[in-house]
């Protein structure tokens, strides 16, 4: 009995767990200490397909648009128009190209958790949503700094129209919120959503086999987990589209705090 629980507890898959994405390395030496792993093998083809389909898009632009010229116009036209002018005005489209590249990127990037044999996305490791969350935040303030001045810029953030014997609590609270908690919720609310998405693919993927593993009659249950991963894939495929664009919208969100007159 003993002999045959070791078998069967063999066969079934490890639940996953947060080592699942600490990748080896896809070269034949090394494990970890290499730095081509999948993870960052799909940041480099996502920024290939990114350059390679806006080159060939725009290489010989056309009055009536082919279809990769439509597409690569509709996608800056989406974030030009709703994002970029919706939250900025005229002075927008200067910030579109980069809120486009943006969310272009981000959104390449979280659809890999849903293409099969890639399966993961690299934004479900906190590295790659936090050196967005830094270029957003640098940015932000260096407009700011740009538009008000240095010192001007650190007062209209800083400093609430309010009255003086409230502004010592005031001034840590807005200094705490605007420069602590902008990059830290940007970067945690992008991978928090791709590692949870991530897991439950994993936990019904994985969740299927081991039920079959460990029982022939539990065939129907493994269907049924089976068929909630299909399911939640294309929740996930939401929650990529989702993410991308909340990122975006913050992002310029924060650049119109920095050029705002008024707090």
């Amino acid at each position: 009995m003993t002999g045959q629980s070791t078998v069967l507890a063999a066969e079934v898959p490890f639940p996953p767990k947060v080592e699942d994405f600490y990748l080896p390395s896809i070269l034949p030496w090394g494990e970890h200490s290499v730095w081509l792993t999948k993870i960052t093998a799909l940041l480099w083809i996502s920024v290939a397909i990114i350059i390679i389909f806006f080159l060939v898009s725009y290489r010989k632009p056309q009055l009536v648009p082919t279809k990769k010229q439509w597409i690569a116009e509709s996608m800056y036209g989406f974030v030009r128009n709703n994002i970029a002018i919706d939250m900025l005005g005229k002075r927008g489209i200067n910030f579109a190209p980069y809120l486009t590249t943006l969310f272009v990127f981000i959104f390449l990037m979280n659809l890999w958790a849903i293409v099969p044999i890639a399966q993961i996305s690299p934004n479900s490791h906190i590295a790659f949503p936090a050196v967005l969350a830094v270029i957003s935040y640098v940015m932000f303030i260096y407009i700011g700094m740009k538009h008000h001045g240095g010192l001007k810029y650190f007062k209209h953030a800083l400093i609430p129209p309010a009255p003086w014997f409230i502004l010592p609590l005031l001034i840590p609270i807005e200094f705490f919120s605007t420069f602590l908690v902008r990059p830290f919720s940007l970067a945690v609310r992008l991978f928090a959503n791709m590692f949870a998405g991530h897991m439950l693919l994993l936990v019904f993927t994985l969740g299927g086999f081991a039920m079959l593993n460990a029982n022939a009659w539990f065939l129907p249950f493994s269907l049924v987990s089976w068929a909630m991963t299909i399911a939640l894939t294309f929740l996930e495929f939401l929650v990529i589209c989702l993410q991308a664009y909340v990122f975006t919208v913050l992002t310029a969100s924060y650049v119109q705090g920095a050029l705002a007159d008024e707090h």
